[in-house]
């Protein structure tokens, strides 16, 4: 797995509870998480990679693995 996967994995242990290892190709649709949760776990992606993404350019990535590619090509 890449570091920048494993990176937010580790977000996602820190602001969703999904009692399961995250599936970075699952729909982010398909996801249950409370729209705060989601909120959070952009705030804290956004941080914790540096972006200057708002919360209407997170609804372009339709799986974590578009926003782990997004992430990886900025850097």
């Amino acid at each position: 797995m890449s570091e920048t996967k494993e990176r937010i994995k580790k977000v996602i242990a820190s602001t969703l509870d999904l009692g399961r290892e995250p599936d970075f190709n699952v729909q982010l649709g398909e996801i249950e998480v409370t729209s705060m949760e989601a909120v959070a776990f952009f705030k804290l992606v956004n941080e914790e990679f540096g972006l200057g993404l708002d919360i209407e350019d997170f609804a372009k990535f339709q799986t974590l693995q578009e926003l782990a590619d997004h992430i990886d090509a900025q850097g």
